[in-house]
């Protein structure tokens, strides 16, 4: 059974930096593409960012587009979130997920693609 497990989140400042974590277990990690979803309060869940198995791809939504960075390191089956000038939009819970189905380009903003979700972080940014 795969499992997805976030961490690095609480509380920080506007213009505050946080890096998030998503260690996975029980699957094949570097065969998937891995996305970032986040959740703020009242809403729905949204896409942060993408990013393919080997990491040679990625893709962002728009507001988080030059503050936000995506990465993996397939040898330690993680999968990351750098956040830098952090604003008090961005307090959500935010969640990591397995993209399960194939896609291309904007199709891969697509919650219905991702498989395996972890059980959130939450980020809150003071303004």
């Amino acid at each position: 059974q795969v499992q997805l497990v976030e961490s690095g989140g609480g509380l920080v400042q506007a213009g505050g930096s946080l890096r998030l974590s998503c260690a996975a277990s029980g699957g094949t990690f570097r065969s998937y593409g891995m996305g970032w979803f986040r959740q703020p309060p009242g809403l729905e869940r949204e896409f942060v960012a993408a990013i393919s198995w080997s990491g040679g791809w990625t893709a962002y939504a728009d507001n988080v587009k030059g503050r936000f960075t995506i990465s993996r390191d397939n040898a330690k089956n993680t999968a990351y979130l750098q956040m830098n000038s952090l604003k008090s939009e961005d307090t959500a819970v935010y969640y990591c997920a397995r993209r399960g189905y194939s896609c291309s380009g904007n199709a891969c903003y697509d919650i219905s693609k991702y498989d395996y979700w972890g059980q959130g972080t939450q980020v809150t940014v003071s303004s």
